[in-house]
């Protein structure tokens, strides 16, 4: 079973982490702490093959769904991580429902008839996949659509600036168009927790989180507590 896509289908939300180091034992810690899956980052992070269906088996020994962003949407690159066991690809630079199409397609093909339990997530990062989002969310077999926030601002001409105006009316959008289609969820990556509960309010149903921000704000608090703070002899 898919725990994040059988969530999705009964209205729930998916919380996934994104343990930041290749480590299946990461992988397979956080999985008993309450996540739904683990994003494994091939676009920016380190892993291989063999690395990837470690990870991969770490996530489903857990009862997670593992998560991966290839490098590029290349077909026989993705089928090959498809191979390697991960529950679902989330392709990055979806900039229209021809390419959020062949998406769908790619996992259709390599996963035949386990395809309804594989999640295909598209990621929104420029201006134009914002002009084209209602004729992406209306593919179908697409689960989810997922704020590439950094690139977006960028795209808006604000790089780095996600609260500038141009670039929140960006988020909204994508934020609304999804929740309105009533088939596929928006995705955010949490950077402040307070955000979250706002985010779920707006119909948000895919929340990424980063293990380094858990462990940062985690030994923060505590030295805090502690009166040990970064400097101090």
């Amino acid at each position: 079973m898919n725990r994040a896509k059988d969530k999705l289908r009964r209205r729930g939300t998916v919380l996934v982490i994104n343990p930041d180091f290749p480590s299946p034992a990461l992988v397979e810690h956080f999985g008993g702490l309450g996540f739904d899956a683990a994003f494994i980052d091939c676009e920016h992070g380190s892993a291989g093959f063999e690395r990837v269906e470690e990870l991969a088996r770490a996530a489903r020994a857990a009862g997670m769904t593992s998560i991966l962003r290839p490098r590029s949407c290349e077909r026989s690159l993705v089928t090959r991580y498809l191979d390697r066991g991960v529950g679902g690809i989330q392709f990055p630079g979806i900039e229209d429902a021809a390419a959020a199409r062949e998406a769908v397609h790619i996992v259709r093909a390599a996963r035949g008839s386990n395809f309804a339990d594989t999640l295909v997530v598209a990621m929104i990062e420029s201006a134009g996949a914002v002009d084209n989002l209602p004729a992406i969310v209306a593919v179908e077999g697409l689960d989810a659509v997922v704020v590439g926030l950094a690139d977006l601002s960028r795209s808006l001409g604000h790089p780095g600036d996600g609260q500038h105006p141009d670039v929140r009316r960006a988020v909204e959008r994508i934020i609304g168009v999804a929740s309105g289609s009533k088939r596929v969820v928006a995705g955010f990556n949490l950077h402040r927790w307070e955000d979250g509960r706002e985010l779920m309010d707006k119909g948000v149903r895919w929340l990424t989180l980063h293990a380094k921000a858990l462990l940062g704000r985690g030994t923060k608090e505590l030295c805090g507590l502690l009166g040990n703070t970064a400097g101090s002899p």
